[in-house]
């Protein structure tokens, strides 16, 4: 999944920056409200971790623009402020979540991977689709009750793809949302970590759990969805 993190603090947004990637989340970083307004308009995030002090234009500011231009992804904002009246004012303003510094960098993944939930539709950390589970606090996936192994980048594919059961989901969109570094066009690698996944979550006697719509992207179809 990709995120958005709009913070002036180098050393905070290195830090989170770093925590999210190893969490599995393809991160864009912003330094100013001007930088974060530009990657927050060119959409494909699934969340924003929106600092509210920042240089060129603050975080309120940035959140009422996304908001009047319809951008609905869910907004997670940073702040030192802790008075009721501030975290009111910025869930007015369109903010989905509010986290007050300092906090611990797990719950900042918690509560961006419950946005990101939220913007699926889904309300539970756990699919099933029948004898295959994915569990996205623990970030793993069983079969049969045996845990299934799989990389960090295999695993966000598989919740991508889970996360949008029974659509079409192209390449250029798992591009946007799994991947940190540009997918160059000719690229085939899209290709080999389905196939990768493939093998690491079928079974020899069933169907691919994943389907190619030649042409057009891929579809998840899990077993007895």
């Amino acid at each position: 999944m990709r995120v958005l993190l709009v913070e002036d603090s180098t050393r905070l947004r290195t830090y989170l920056a770093r925590g999210l990637q190893r969490a599995g989340f393809a991160v864009d970083t912003a330094a100013d409200g001007e930088e974060g307004l530009y990657f927050a308009l060119s959409g494909g995030h699934d969340a924003i971790i929106l600092d509210l002090m920042l240089p060129k234009r603050d975080g309120l500011s940035l959140l009422k623009e996304l908001r009047a231009r319809d951008i609905k992804t869910h907004v997670l904002i940073l702040t030192a402020k802790d008075t009721v009246e501030d975290r009111v004012k910025g869930l007015d303003t369109g903010a989905d979540d509010y986290l007050v510094k300092p906090f611990a960098l797990e719950e900042l993944l918690a509560r961006v991977q419950a946005l990101v939930r939220r913007s699926y539709g889904v309300k539970t950390s756990r699919l099933s689709f029948g004898e295959l589970e994915i569990d996205m606090v623990r970030r793993v996936a069983s079969r049969s009750g045996k845990e299934l192994s799989l990389k960090p980048r295999e695993y966000s594919l598989l919740e991508y793809l889970a996360l949008r059961a029974g659509e079409l989901v192209t390449r250029t969109e798992i591009e946007q949302h799994i991947y940190d570094e540009r997918v160059e066009p000719t690229s085939n690698v899209v290709d080999s970590a389905i196939c990768s996944l493939r093998k690491a979550i079928d079974t020899p006697d069933k169907a691919s759990i994943i389907h190619t719509r030649r042409g057009m992207g891929y579809m998840f179809q899990g077993p007895g969805s």
